[in-house]
């Protein structure tokens, strides 16, 4: 479920930007929780959209809509997360040559991992609505993460197979697709390399929590049980990439990288 926890997820912006935190594996105030502590006053919500504004290095267009800048403190900090997965895809390729281990793989997330919606977010206030979002989607219009497709094409040229797990409906499935091309990912896209979440037709690797009659998975179990489900084909995620620690949880990969986002917390 996408949850906006505007106060709390400001504050990771905040903190990032007052600290230089590298946003890594598995850090997002594990220590403070989700809604940080108990009893203390939130930080001003204007304060802290400005603070969110700085950030993305955010620009209001003619048109009156918010862009994310390719010079700011988030692009800075993608770059030392996708610096480090290059690294780990190089070593994990050399050391898995021949298939000793299965074919090497990555897994990446879509929504603020592939493609970023920073106008989405930044237009609509923070506000989310399936109406608005899946109209936003259907656009298919998302510029890159910044410095993702080199990521993709950096592990294609190791010989490392490409895989997109999102938590988009199945009925988004053309438009992200559509998307992810027009924006640079040279690689598979069909249903054997682009997972979605399909709800009227779930695949029986998930049926410990989703069937046609009713859809229970978690965004672990629905990520997790794809990721395994990949394993099960024979591959080897040497890394797994995502901007939400749900879509990192669950294990079956061998590395987890966490992109920074501070402006939204899917559960």
């Amino acid at each position: 479920m996408r949850t906006f926890h505007q106060a709390a997820a400001a504050t990771v912006a905040a903190g990032a930007l007052a600290a230089g935190i590298l946003y890594g594996t598995g850090v997002a105030g594990a220590d403070s929780g989700h809604h940080g502590h108990a009893g203390s006053e939130p930080e001003n919500i204007g304060l802290l959209t400005g603070q969110i504004d700085d950030y993305y290095g955010a620009t209001q267009a003619a048109d009156g809509t918010w862009h994310a800048s390719a010079d700011s403190p988030y692009a800075r900090d993608l770059a030392r997360v996708e610096a480090r997965a290059e690294h780990d895809i190089a070593r994990a390729s050399a050391a898995r040559h021949g298939g000793q281990h299965g074919r090497p793989a990555i897994v990446l997330d879509v929504d603020d991992t592939a493609l970023l919606s920073f106008t989405y977010e930044r237009d609509t206030h923070y506000v989310y609505s399936d109406a608005t979002w899946n109209a936003f989607v259907s656009k298919a219009d998302r510029p890159a993460v910044y410095g993702m497709p080199k990521l993709v094409s950096y592990a294609k040229k190791h010989g490392v197979t490409v895989f997109f797990l999102t938590g988009l409906a199945e009925e988004l499935r053309d438009p992200a697709v559509k998307n992810l091309r027009a924006a640079g990912y040279d690689t598979a896209l069909d249903k054997a390399h682009f997972f979605t979440k399909d709800k009227a037709h779930p695949p029986a690797y998930l049926a410990d929590c989703a069937t046609a009659a009713a859809w229970n998975c978690s965004t672990v179990e629905f990520k997790a049980g794809t990721r395994a489900h990949i394993e099960a084909g024979g591959y080897d995620i040497v890394g797994n990439i995502g901007d939400q620690q749900s879509d990192l949880t669950g294990g079956h990969a061998d590395h987890a990288y966490k992109l920074p986002n501070p402006t939204y917390f899917v559960e």
